[in-house]
């Protein structure tokens, strides 16, 4: 349970404004806090002098683990002090939420939130890792951290948490390249799946990115085998705690052993696969016995590198009997995905303003080791947040080959790539024909999404595009230039709709254009012609559908213009219902 709890009128009121954002937590006053059982209690926002609240809360504080959170605010809602139970309890970000929801000044005393510094005790659970150390070993880590004692971070995967611990290096902490010589460091922060024998501490993130692949003999006898298993990895410098998944073929599927793995450590995905899946798959133990029987060359192996989306094997097929009816067989890969080495990020830049990048999209460009990005159409001011030492290049003058020559190099040297791409990527962004290279290579890439310019149109506008009884459509399209419209998908049907029509690429048909939308539109119909939106350069140009054409020839306005056609446009007439009291019910938690 969750409480806010008053002593007097002034406080009541706080209270209740408070509860209004925080519907979840039951306010009560102090005598009615007095008969609540301590032990279910999470957080408490307690109204009233500090001094009261830490009466009233004695009784319940043990230890950090345990504690709830508690949050103090003062009966004038000046300050909201973090109390109890900041990190692992969440009382410091909840004093920030109080504080933001009445306006007063949050007060926390952590020393690693004031410093700066990561918060070890719940970096784990933020980043989807287990934390693989006892409270002793975490409380000592956390001292030398905050301390400034030389600290060194060893990374043997990639991930967004990975990601954000390298571009947010504290002063003491360096990463650790040579796993040989590790005595300059009194404390190592490592996020493997493997086990180390240093003779400086080590504290232990172990990401879920082991799959474990499974063959057994019919009816094998489940008994001691996660055991067996476990003490194996351990032995052979894995930590099974990173495991996520177990798999094997569907001939086993039934099999004890498999309900029995499928309950053992952090795993949370089972998964069965056909022959016909595991297909094609190359093991580094194959045996033509298992082939005769199952269909594939090593159960095993093959089932590992699938759920791995056949990433790394890190421990090839092992032979393991417990007793004489429990022979199996089993392996370890390592998620594609988590290989550290080369990776390239496509990214999408916005419509022109280097503020309209995503936050994640300028981490990776003040991280990247090469930009290669869209020359004319996505602004250089983009790339000034490149690191010193990136290379930053303009793909305007380079075909695809040299693109993908020059990403590959670097890809090839375990180098971060972004290639940045205007709007969003996805939407006529030209990727398709760069992610085939990068599967046919078998190279590690992601998207980062953007925001396309048919929303900064909007925002420019100061229009709604959807319209309710108007338009509840948005049709985002281009007009058939040099590259053919399909049959189905021609400017003049997709206008049958009278929806709100975002037309790209197309100034230079503008006359066809015109024509086109006239066969459905009337000749009234709202338009607008959008120019570099959001660049230093922006212009909008509004009218009626039967002057498009004229509009753009006049200004001389090039490809990078948006066309914007429908009621939606200006419009302020249609009435949302959203904010009726009857609908008041979709905002409740």
């Amino acid at each position: 349970m969750k409480y806010i709890v008053y002593i007097n009128d002034a406080g009541l009121k706080l209270g209740e404004i408070i509860q209004k954002e925080k519907s979840d937590y039951v306010l009560i006053d102090q005598r009615e806090f007095a008969s609540v059982d301590y032990t279910a209690i999470e957080a408490i926002i307690f109204i009233g002098a500090l001094g009261i609240c830490v009466r009233m809360i004695a009784p319940m504080v043990n230890d950090k683990y345990t504690d709830p959170a508690v949050v103090c605010v003062d009966s004038v809602g000046r300050n909201a002090i973090s109390v109890l139970s900041g990190h692992v309890g969440g009382a410091n970000r909840l004093c920030e939420e109080v504080a933001h929801i009445i306006g007063a000044r949050p007060v926390v005393t952590t020393q690693s939130d004031n410093t700066g510094m990561w918060k070890l005790d719940i970096l784990g659970k933020c980043m989807g890792w287990a934390a693989d150390a006892s409270r002793t070993e975490m409380n000592q880590a956390i001292a030398a951290l905050v301390n400034g004692k030389p600290v060194g971070l060893l990374l043997d995967i990639r991930d967004k948490g990975t990601d954000y611990l390298e571009s947010t290096l504290p002063p003491n902490v360096s990463v650790v390249t040579d796993r040989t010589d590790v005595a300059q460091y009194q404390l190592i922060i490592a996020v493997t799946p493997y086990v180390y024998n240093f003779d400086t501490p080590v504290l232990y993130y172990r990401p879920l990115v082991l799959n474990l692949g499974i063959g057994c003999r019919r009816d094998c006898n489940p008994d001691g085998v996660a055991e067996y298993i476990g003490k194996t990895l351990v032995e052979n410098g894995i930590s099974p705690k990173a495991i996520k998944s177990v798999s094997t073929i569907d001939l086993k599927k039934d099999e004890p052993l498999l309900a029995e793995l499928s309950k053992w450590q952090n795993i949370h995905l089972c998964s069965i696969y056909t022959p016909d899946q595991l297909a094609g798959i190359v093991v580094p133990n194959p045996s033509e016995k298992v082939l005769e029987v199952t269909g594939v060359p090593g159960v095993a192996e093959s089932c590992a590198i699938k759920s791995a989306n056949y990433g790394k094997i890190i421990f090839e097929k092992h032979k393991g009997k417990v007793s004489e009816d429990s022979d199996f067989t089993f392996a370890v890969a390592l998620d594609k995905g988590a290989l550290r080495g080369g990776h390239i990020e496509i990214v999408g830049a916005g419509p022109g303003d280097p503020e309209l990048v995503s936050v994640r999209g300028k981490r990776f460009l003040e991280q990247a080791d090469l930009i290669l990005y869209a020359g004319s159409l996505v602004p250089i001011e983009l790339t000034y947040y490149a690191k010193p030492g990136c290379v930053v290049r303009s793909s305007a003058s380079m075909n695809l080959e040299e693109q993908f020559a020059l990403m590959k190099e670097f890809y090839d040297r375990d180098r971060l790539v972004v290639r940045l791409h205007t709007g969003d990527p996805c939407i006529y962004g030209a990727i398709q024909e760069q992610m085939a290279y990068f599967d046919r290579y078998g190279m590690n890439y992601h998207i980062t999404p953007g925001i396309s310019s048919f929303q900064a149109a909007a925002a420019a506008l100061k229009s709604q595009f959807t319209i309710p009884e108007k338009a509840q459509t948005i049709i985002l399209t281009r007009g058939g230039g040099r590259t053919p419209m399909p049959e189905k998908e021609q400017l003049h049907k997709l206008a049958a709709s009278q929806s709100t029509m975002c037309i790209y690429l197309s100034a230079g048909i503008v006359d066809d254009v015109q024509r086109e939308l006239l066969m459905a539109y009337p000749p009234e119909t709202p338009v607008a012609a959008c120019y570099k939106l959001t660049w230093k350069e922006e212009k909008i140009y509004r009218g009626q559908l039967k002057d498009l054409a004229k509009i753009v020839h006049d200004n001389k306005l090039t490809l990078t213009t948006l066309l914007v056609v429908g009621e939606a446009i200006d419009n302020r007439e249609g009435l949302s219902c959203l904010y009726n009291d009857s609908f008041k019910h979709l905002f409740r938690k």
